[in-house]
């Protein structure tokens, strides 16, 4: 789940700092916070995930690792839960949840432009 919450802050901070996005892939609102499907269906069942096979790093431009360290520098010391908390008080995850219950499947997509909008205004 934390892995998750960093993947989704470092896509924000990118939007935002670099005004283009660091990956392709949709997030969606799920219940326990955004989730990126592909990376989740990559980890599932993992308690923790050391490497990404299909991850390289030495494809990230410099501008890209200092947002991810950014990132990690200030959400990475943050538990899973905290992280997870926190996505659910801000606009992106609740808008795109829209009246699922607490705890409701979910696959609806939080949008670049939603992220975008909420992050560039903090």
């Amino acid at each position: 789940m934390k892995l998750q919450k960093l993947v989704y802050y470092s896509q924000a901070w990118s939007l935002v700092w670099d005004e283009k996005p660091l990956f392709r892939e949709r997030i969606e609102a799920w219940a326990n916070g955004p989730v990126v499907r592909k990376l989740y269906e990559s980890h599932k069942g993992a308690f923790e995930v050391r490497s990404c096979p299909q991850g390289d790093p030495s494809r990230l431009t410099q501008t890209q690792r200092e947002t991810v360290d950014a990132v990690i520098g200030y959400y990475g010391e943050k538990t899973s839960q905290w992280l997870s908390d926190l996505t659910h008080r801000e606009a992106p995850w609740r808008e795109a949840r829209g009246g699922l219950a607490p705890g409701e499947r979910g696959t609806t997509e939080i949008t670049l432009a939603a992220i975008s909008e909420y992050y560039g205004s903090l």
